[in-house]
């Protein structure tokens, strides 16, 4: 019979010194399928996930990211009995009944439950968090754990099918496409199906009394999600997003997924969060005065940058946070607003006002999300430019997007890409922007 055993914890290097304790080794997982049933007003959760993988060693053991808080009820791999699990530390080790040699199929089956709650990180609370009337997820960068058992880390990417089974009065979004929506008694069961590979934090459910139509046909749909009484205040704050993915499409090279969605939670939030195929933003980014809007573009531009290519390791923050800053630029200057040139000028001078101790290519885990890596990654985006001109700095963001769709990047892949449009060295480039803490010259 399965049950728990002894604690024995795997000790081994960190995939990622930026989160040490997130991520697993010895299995490469290809398919996330979570059942899920939560109570709004009680905030509790009963999950269901099946994850499929592949061995990448010989091993008896394996681990799996689960928050502490959540109860683990039954395990089995490959459907057999006998499995026997240790839930500890937010480690969910698993040992097979049979050891399973590398490149054989993992399938894993966690019934687990609980009151989910958000994890405490250096970064404040990320994960699950409840609203007034619903619930939001916000996992980056290592709050996926909070709730579902995953390989928490980026290089995990895999597909999606995540049912959602909630009280019927409230709306419930997740990522991918609706394949089916079925209502019983007083609950109502939603499927969402994602089949580009996703990373665990790019995960996302959205519970609320929200309304959802599409704003825009296409040739990328756009849909909206948000409260009835911001629906005038939408049109205006995010009316103008078709024709930014038209100007990204341009630039960056085609909408990597099906369509785009928006939602706006009837709580305030204090930043954006992008997920995969949509982004989330509080009622305080919703006021019809378009004051958000580069916000706006932001979370558009990180669909390309971070969900479709997304880092390998936190270390390389500026490659999504530089890359959506800059998009900001690039729509202002593509809808009559102030030229990159322009506000290029303000970052810098605004930059040398503040403390200059990040390397922003390695900013270290304390300042992975601070401001300055989002305005100086841009900045050497815009130096790259000055070098390559226009042409051919547009022609290297469309490759860089297209040879890389779903799938993981580094800096030093970037540095390579970039070297083949011009013949003038670009490393002195990197080294100022990039590895040295004091601002060069624009």
């Amino acid at each position: 019979m399965g049950g728990l055993v002894k604690p024995n914890r795997i000790l081994e290097e960190p995939l990622d010194p930026y989160l040490p304790h997130n991520g697993n080794r010895g299995y490469r997982v290809s398919r996330y399928e979570l059942e899920l049933t939560y109570k709004v007003f009680s905030n509790r959760l009963a999950g269901k996930a099946v994850i499929t993988a592949v061995t990448t060693e010989s091993r008896s053991k394996f681990s799996f990211d689960l928050a502490q808080n959540l109860q683990v009820s039954k395990v089995s791999v490959n459907g057999a009995r006998g499995t026997k699990y240790t839930h500890q530390n937010s480690k969910l080790v698993v040992t097979p009944s049979t050891k399973i040699p590398a490149g054989g199929a993992l399938s894993v089956t966690i019934a687990y439950n609980g009151n989910p709650e958000p994890i405490k990180s250096l970064w404040g609370e990320v994960g699950w968090e409840e609203l007034d009337e619903g619930i939001l997820v916000a996992s980056q960068p290592n709050g996926a754990a909070s709730w579902f058992p995953c390989d928490d880390h980026p290089i995990s990417k895999a597909s999606y099918r995540i049912s959602i089974t909630t009280d019927s009065p409230f709306y419930a979004l997740a990522n991918g496409k609706l394949i089916r929506k079925q209502t019983r008694a007083s609950q109502t069961t939603w499927v969402y199906e994602q089949t580009e590979p996703m990373a665990t934090y790019l995960a996302t459910i959205q519970i609320g009394q929200y309304e959802h139509r599409q704003v825009s046909a296409g040739p990328v749909p756009v849909f909206a999600v948000h409260p009835p009484r911001l629906r005038a205040a939408f049109d205006i704050d995010f009316g103008r997003q078709p024709q930014m993915l038209e100007v990204f499409g341009k630039l960056f090279g085609p909408y990597p997924f099906a369509d785009y969605t928006a939602v706006v939670t009837d709580d305030e939030l204090e930043i954006p969060i992008e997920a995969q195929g949509l982004s989330i933003f509080g009622a305080n980014h919703c006021t019809g005065r378009r004051g958000s809007e580069r916000l706006v573009a932001h979370e558009l531009a990180h669909q390309w940058f971070g969900n479709s290519l997304t880092l390998g390791q936190w270390c390389d923050i500026w490659l999504h946070e530089g890359f959506a800053c800059y998009a900001e630029w690039i729509w202002s200057e593509n809808s009559g607003g102030p030229s990159s040139d322009q506000l290029a000028a303000n970052a810098y001078q605004g930059l040398r006002r503040k403390p200059q101790f990040l390397i922003i290519g390695n900013p270290g885990p304390a300042h992975m999300f601070d401001d300055r890596i989002y305005k100086r990654g841009a900045l050497t985006l815009h130096a790259l430019r000055g070098v390559l001109g226009d042409e051919k700095f547009f022609e290297l963001i469309r490759q860089w997007t297209t040879k890389h769709r779903h799938s993981t990047v580094s800096t030093e892949q970037f540095t390579d890409l970039a070297s083949r449009f011009t013949d003038t060295p670009l490393r002195p480039l990197w080294d100022a922007w990039l590895n040295q803490r004091f601002l060069p010259r624009l």
